[in-house]
């Protein structure tokens, strides 16, 4: 039996896509498998979306499923917390439930697949597979779990653990790959918070030889590489010695132009975290002036860099670093609210990079990414146009994953979250 979607207007997820009306869209088994006029037989379920508007799910490149981004006006006391969280198996499987709970909470808002960038040692392909094999719902997740860092480096006690050598640091990329995981993650440079003086925001601090050695292992494995990187020539270093994925980004001159050519690499704009620690008041996040002010140099250079990189062919997708205070696993349609009006993209783009695009850089564009027969039912349906104004995707009307339908669904919402982000929406 056939589930057929009559009469909405599609917007297919590819780079020049243009609304199109009265277009009806087929799904069998979990995939798509008829688009144009569908003549339903008696067997199947007719879902009628006249004034509605048919995408794919979307994709976010960079999340941490161990937290949500809830408002908070204090920094949390992280390492304690993720020792506790870890403490006994017990306390293992209540984060796990956690998890779990915040991918759902990015499903319902529309996320069908997610990249999860550093979480609690093996508990994000743990819950990839239970999602995968069907135990529990959830998003495509292509898991990192545990980031690899240096003492004292960006989210050490965290979701970093730190190497103590180059040869530790390949140890680690070994233990990941005996984890199962999608990818390894590197923290080269420091961020915003572990700046002492203002400034030094992504001051550099894995050393080059580690950085090489760790992308030579993890690609031996066939495993791509992604590293947090706030600063210039922490995406020089990375670059020249073989990361794949620069999470953030920084400005970039020639040099690092020309190496993200040579080299294949993408630039992954995450501006939903830096928009708040740059332009909230001081007082709502609890942050210094200097964390402020470095704050803005990384939010100024994340969006140059990202322009720069599009002006040069550059491949660019978007993830919001969710887990930060105000960076919900809900709110994915903000960044590419943020993507249109600060680096200056149509909306049309947005919306294609946070699909197709974005499904290209995971390697998995022949899966998903966009409405065509023969790829995986992953849809968002909204009440309204996106592409006329993206608040329309902050309640969608349907979500569908892997061929299961949510119908009008529930999304939790934290109202001071939503309260003060919606002052710098225009």
């Amino acid at each position: 039996m056939k589930t057929i979607f009559k009469n909405c207007t599609l917007l297919d997820g590819t780079k020049d896509m243009a609304a199109r009306e009265n277009i009806d869209v087929a799904i069998e088994n979990g995939k798509i498998v008829e688009i144009g006029s569908i003549n339903p037989s008696i067997s199947d379920e007719v879902i009628d979306l006249s004034g509605k508007y048919l995408m794919p799910g979307l994709i976010n490149l960079h999340v941490h499923l161990p937290a949500g981004g809830k408002p908070q006006n204090k920094p949390m006391k992280t390492t304690l917390l993720t020792k506790i969280a870890l403490s006994s198996a017990i306390s293992r499987e209540l984060v796990l439930k956690m998890c779990h709970a915040y991918a759902m909470q990015g499903l319902m808002a529309g996320v069908t697949t997610v990249r999860a960038v550093g979480g609690l040692d093996n508990l994000d392909t743990r819950l990839r597979d239970k999602i995968n094999s069907g135990k529990l719902d959830g998003p495509r997740i292509l898991a990192a779990n545990f980031a690899i860092g240096v003492p004292n480096g960006h989210m050490v006690g965290s979701v970093t653990r730190p190497a103590q050598s180059v040869a530790d640091a390949v140890k680690m990329v070994d233990e990941l790959k005996s984890q199962n995981v999608d990818l390894i993650k590197l923290m080269i440079t420091g961020g915003v918070m572990d700046a002492k003086v203002k400034g030094e925001p992504g001051k550099l601090m894995m050393k080059a030889d580690m950085i090489k050695a760790c992308c030579d292992r993890a690609h031996g494995y066939g495993l791509k590489v992604a590293a947090h990187v706030q600063s210039p020539e922490g995406v020089r270093c990375a670059v020249e010695n073989g990361v794949d994925s620069i999470e953030h980004g920084s400005t970039l001159t020639q040099r690092e132009i020309d190496a993200f050519k040579k080299h294949n690499a993408v630039l992954v704009c995450t501006i939903s975290p830096a928009l708040p620690m740059a332009k909230f008041e001081r007082e709502t996040l609890g942050i210094s002036e200097a964390v402020q002010y470095n704050s803005n140099i990384v939010y100024n250079n994340m969006i140059s860099g990202s322009k720069t990189a599009l002006e040069n062919g550059i491949t660019v997708g978007l993830g919001t670093d969710t887990g930060c205070p105000y960076t919900t696993h809900y709110n994915m349609w903000r960044e590419l609210h943020y993507f249109e009006k600060n680096v200056g993209v149509s909306p049309a783009f947005a919306l294609y990079t946070a699909t197709l695009n974005n499904a290209k850089i995971l390697g998995i564009d022949d899966i998903t990414g966009s409405i065509e027969v023969g790829k995986c039912a992953d849809i968002l349906v909204s009440n309204s146009n996106p592409l006329d104004d993206f608040r329309a995707l902050s309640q969608p009307y349907m979500v569908v994953c892997r061929g299961k339908i949510y119908k009008e669904p529930k999304i939790e919402k934290y109202e001071k979250c939503e309260y003060e982000l919606d002052k710098y929406y225009d």
